[in-house]
């Protein structure tokens, strides 16, 4: 049948099925093919609200499927499940009957989080324990599948709150939840914040499409020019054998690990931002220079906001936040970071990562408690100074957590660090790795500029005629296209 219409069964193969090497992500070409013979059916449909909620529905459960094959059937039925729980806890005035639909909805999303993400881990702890042998399950993990359970929790308990009414509408609450742009890797968009839009069927200003289109050209640049290029040609190398490089190497490893990080995830959530603003909608950010933080407490503030948002509000205050006292407070802070922690991931390393963040924010709120810099020293410029060169290096030892593979390479690199930090290597390190050095240095450096800054650009490059607009997406798709790996590299919080 292909083949009658001219077109090539191969490419025709590739564009349907699903092909688990190949996931369709932002950062590739047919995504950006596809998206753009999407949105230009979607300008025509615009102000049709239901033709326009059935395109983007197909066209995200398509967007899914290239990504977890069946496991779109997973996403539908949380889809069916939510809005059915909300309906019934909307018509429930009895406490114990609204808490029981809460309870249901918890326990299908924590469920599926078990089994999917932490089946295999609790197994082989056991195995290990007992002393018996481990034969994992063959266990698929749906991508996406931690992001669009904390959304429908949320959407469930904010209805039990009564923050929100329940949708009525089924259509718009599959939407919402199938919703492309954050559905693999957020930011966790609250129904509260999205649901309203989806019912006033927005449309893109030019203004909007401007500021998209400037988010989702930060966002490669951010992703293929840094993060990959850091990846594939020097943080991946140090992580795996951290042993062959000396102390200082290790070092440039974690601050190029710490970078790296920030700019797949914030490159990832630019996109997303950028995407939906092209359609209409408008997420809040996720991420506000959290390298410039001046102490862990305002880290999180900084750093996947939707996500430390989250716990706070889901987590943290109904553990009883700090209600109950200031021990009972720090208690409740580390048992947060560490549910966000094991939240990436079945391995004790996230773990562990998860607690080292909720010691330094207990510590942080206890060390403010007792005692207050001198007014002369903050007036000075060097607390500030100090509070962020502080706060960053701590930041890098976390993440350096984060990605060592088990806790003997993480003793490895700080070993080497510790052991083996030998500055006359730096002119060879230079020599050897000079493009390296200068895309961590200048990312940083951006980094660290005034937002006031991006804000000119972003206004700037939205002021621009169209035709401008679209010459500086050609060239810099062009740069991207030079600089990206042979290989795809997926985005690191797509396995969360």
């Amino acid at each position: 049948m292909a083949e009658m219409f001219g077109v090539d069964p191969e490419l025709l193969r590739s564009v349907l099925a699903f092909d688990k090497a190949n996931p369709l992500l932002f950062n590739t070409g047919l995504f950006m093919l596809l998206f753009a013979a999407f949105i230009g059916l979607y300008k025509l449909v615009e102000r049709r609200r239901i033709a326009k909620m059935l395109l983007v529905i197909l066209f995200s459960l398509y967007f899914y499927y290239k990504s977890s094959a069946g496991y779109c059937f997973i996403l539908l039925g949380v889809c069916v499940a939510d809005f059915v729980v909300g309906m019934l806890l909307g018509m429930s005035e009895r406490r114990w009957i609204r808490r029981f639909w809460v309870f249901v909805n918890v326990l299908v999303n924590v469920g599926m989080l078990v089994w999917f993400k932490y089946f295999n881990l609790l197994y082989e702890t056991f195995a290990n324990i007992t002393s018996t042998a481990f034969d994992p399950l063959d266990i698929v993990l749906p991508a996406g599948i931690s992001f669009f359970s904390f959304r429908s929790i949320s959407y469930i308990v904010d209805i039990y709150r009564r923050e929100m009414e329940p949708c009525r509408n089924f259509l718009d609450y599959t939407f919402y939840l199938t919703f492309f742009p954050p559905l693999l890797a957020g930011p966790v968009v609250r129904a509260k914040d999205m649901l309203p839009q989806v019912a006033g069927n927005p449309v893109a200003t030019r203004a909007m499409s401007g500021e998209g289109l400037f988010l989702i050209i930060m966002g490669l640049v951010k992703k293929v020019v840094v993060a990959d290029y850091l990846s594939g040609n020097f943080v991946d190398r140090i992580f795996d054998n951290p042993s062959l490089y000396s102390g200082f190497e290790n070092l440039m490893g974690a601050y190029g690990f710490t970078i790296q990080l920030y700019c797949d995830f914030s490159g990832y959530s630019d996109m997303a931002i950028g995407l939906a603003l092209l359609m209409g909608y408008r997420f809040k950010d996720n991420f506000n220079a959290p390298l410039k933080s001046q102490s862990p407490t305002e880290f999180w503030r900084r750093w996947h906001i939707s996500l430390s948002t989250w716990l706070r509000d889901y987590i943290y205050i109904p553990l009883g936040g700090n209600r109950k006292g200031t021990a009972r407070a720090y208690g409740n802070q580390i048992t947060t970071m560490l549910i966000g922690g094991l939240w990436h991931g079945a391995s004790w390393m996230y773990l562990l990562w998860g607690g080292y963040h909720g010691v330094l924010l207990a510590l942080h709120k206890f060390v403010r408690r007792w005692w207050h810099a001198p007014r002369w020293l903050i007036k000075s410029g060097i607390a500030p100074v100090f509070n962020v060169f502080l706060t960053l290096n701590l930041m890098v030892l976390g993440f350096m957590f984060f990605r060592a593979r088990s806790m003997e390479h993480l003793s490895a690199m700080i070993r080497q660090i510790v052991t083996d930090f030998n500055p006359g290597i730096i002119p060879a390190f230079w020599e050897g790795y000079m493009v390296i050095t200068l895309l961590i240095l200048v990312a940083y450096l951006l980094h660290f500029l005034p937002n006031s800054l991006t804000v000119y650009a972003k206004r700037g490059y939205t002021a621009l005629p169209s035709f401008v607009q679209a010459l500086v997406l050609a060239i810099v798709l062009f740069i991207v296209i030079q600089t990206r790996q042979s290989d795809l590299v997926p985005f690191v919080y797509l396995q969360y």
